[in-house]
């Protein structure tokens, strides 16, 4: 008598689902007080650093044999730069997401967020111990960041089901969207690293999460070294 077996199979993707590579930009530029960072609609822009060039031809050589269906970026330079490599790879043009940008800083923008860590500011020791962006003067509410990501998120799934597809983003953007469909505390997900690629899958209102802070393909990086700041 044959004994039927089950194994144990891979996932796969429901029906009309999309599978969403959130990357993270490669390396901006450093910040410096005598030199901030430009800015677009009132947020830094800086470019991407040498390091983060290499970063981005590393995350292009990772993606590139994959069947990506689109490839989208932020307003904010550092994240087209960093698709570039892939796009030329797979001969497509990146689409501009406006809801995917990173959290608006306040008075804390154009590099100010990263002197003030250096400096261990009180304030930033209060966004650290309370999870929250909006204690820093004029800076976006979670729940605004929160809102607009989504809605970023569901746009982009609603535009290419049954697709992959690779999204150019930020640090704070990718921590708060696993946050809001993990139901994690805030700032769990606060340490992609510059060329990172976490996984969601998104169908409907569900969205599960698939894998956070892939750096595989930074061959010239330690895992074990400290994340940079999410900006």
């Amino acid at each position: 008598m044959t004994v039927q077996e089950y194994r144990q199979t891979r996932f796969t993707p429901p029906e009309g689902a999309t599978e969403i590579l959130l990357v993270r930009h490669g390396e901006s530029r450093a910040a410096r007080a005598d030199s901030p960072f430009p800015l677009v609609d009132g947020q830094g822009d800086p470019e991407l650093a040498p390091q983060g060039r290499v970063q981005a031809e590393q995350v292009g050589q990772r993606l590139q044999s994959l069947p990506i269906g689109a490839v989208y970026v932020t307003k904010l330079q550092r994240t087209t730069e960093t698709a570039a490599p892939l796009c030329r790879a797979i001969g497509r043009q990146p689409k501009q997401n406006p809801d995917l940008h990173e959290v608006h800083l306040g008075d804390w923008e154009g590099g100010v967020l990263r002197i003030k860590a250096h400096e261990n500011h009180p304030i930033y020791q209060q966004m650290q111990a309370e999870g929250r962006w909006d204690v820093i003067p004029g800076a976006e509410s979670a729940e605004t960041f929160k809102t607009r990501l989504l809605r970023g998120i569901q746009t982009i799934a609603a535009a290419h089901p049954d697709e992959l597809v690779a999204v150019f983003v930020h640090g704070g953007v990718i921590g708060q969207i696993l946050e809001a469909i993990t139901g994690a505390r805030s700032f769990a997900f606060s340490g992609a690293d510059n060329g990172s690629i976490s996984h969601i899958v998104v169908q409907g209102d569900a969205i599960i999460l698939r894998r956070f802070n892939d750096t595989a393909h930074l061959i010239d990086q330690d895992p074990l070294a400290s994340a940079a700041l999410p900006t």
